[in-house]
């Protein structure tokens, strides 16, 4: 007698095993999904992941409306029936999404940084985040695109980690850091649910199986999609401004601040900038140094971008120099830096290849 499990397919309706539908069945419908937003080309990432068909018969059309989260198909037009249709896509996307691999360091990423910058000499104070992993581009996979993504995932590790409500809420409750393309699956459900409509335009609503960049609004309209709290903070000029992500609840959800307002002439932008990544770790309600000069805050990872990368910033540190000279460095974790190793050749951090 056959022991797997059978399960009915939120799309189609057919009872299948439940190893069927988290594979090959599944990703033909979200593939599906994807023909109707007129994705032109679809690029796989994984050779695990099973090719769609070449063609496929296109009886009727579905739209979106994003801002009223609504659907349209075979005639039925209402607020009740895209609800339905949304929880079967992110019923299917849960069981159906992939646990993204890494090399897990013993004892902590973190605790290694921390015992790294204990064995300093010199007047210095360091602030880390608790708990991270590093995820790294890959040639085979990535590279070149996907930092965006890898960063991501690493601040996903330290909310699955570190804070129970958000491992809760995350990619369904599964407990762990999806791949890139799970990863862009939950992105489109958030825009589908009226998160960041400006930024969904501009990939014209599909973003699967792409290498297309992404950046800060993406990664906060995904948090968002959540229930969690993510906040945009620009650095440059006024007249340069990047769009701030938005969402279907604005006074909830808007909350991105720019803190540089005319063109940095005299290096001021770089003081703000370290300024803002100090008093955020710092949290004086938690941080007390006492002789310590390195010290875990129970603050977030920050999600870095700058022109052409992104990186994770993970803590900073502040040496202090002759004539009260403050020197700040970021601590950050960089998806584009190969793995780490110890003097023996034995990994230490980063992704398995």
């Amino acid at each position: 007698m056959d022991s797997d499990q059978f399960t009915t397919c939120p799309f189609c309706d057919s009872c299948l095993p439940l190893s069927q539908l988290t594979g090959r069945h599944a990703n033909f419908h979200f593939w599906e999904l994807q023909h109707d937003f007129d994705l032109p080309t679809i690029i796989l990432l994984s050779p695990n992941v099973d090719s769609p068909p070449q063609s496929l018969p296109r009886e009727q059309a579905t739209t979106i409306s994003l801002s009223g989260a609504k659907y349209s198909g075979g005639g039925e037009t209402s607020s009740e029936n895209g609800e339905c249709k949304m929880n079967d896509r992110i019923s299917c996307l849960i069981v159906s999404q992939t646990r993204c691999e890494f090399h897990k360091v013993e004892a902590g990423l973190m605790t290694l940084l921390k015992n790294c910058l204990e064995s300093e000499i010199g007047n210095s104070i360091s602030i880390l985040s608790g708990y991270v992993d590093h995820f790294q581009c890959l040639e085979s996979e990535d590279a070149g695109w996907g930092c965006g993504w890898r960063n991501i995932q690493m601040l996903s590790s330290h909310l699955l980690f570190q804070r129970p409500e958000a491992r809760k809420a995350l990619f369904g409750g599964s407990g762990f850091v999806p791949d890139i393309l799970s990863l862009q699956r939950w992105l489109e459900i958030a825009w589908q649910k009226g998160f960041d409509p400006l930024g969904s335009a501009q990939f014209n609503h599909a973003i699967f199986g792409s290498k297309k960049w992404i950046g800060t609004t993406e990664c906060a309209a995904l948090l968002r999609s959540f229930g969690l709290r993510a906040r945009v903070v620009d650095f440059g000029p006024k007249e340069s401004q990047s769009i701030p992500g938005s969402s279907a609840d604005n006074a909830r959800n808007e909350t991105s601040i720019h803190l540089v307002k005319q063109k940095d002439k005299e290096g001021s932008g770089y003081q703000v900038l370290m300024d803002f990544v100090w008093n955020y770790f710092l949290d004086e309600n938690s941080i007390q140094f006492g002789q310590k000069h390195v010290v875990i805050s129970e603050k977030t990872p920050l999600y870095f971008q700058h022109d052409g990368h992104s990186r994770t910033i993970v803590g900073i540190q502040v040496n202090y120099q002759q004539k009260r000279h403050l020197q700040y460095n970021l601590l950050i974790l960089d998806p584009a830096q190969p793995l780490l190793k110890d003097p023996s050749g034995r990994k230490l951090g980063g992704k398995n290849s």
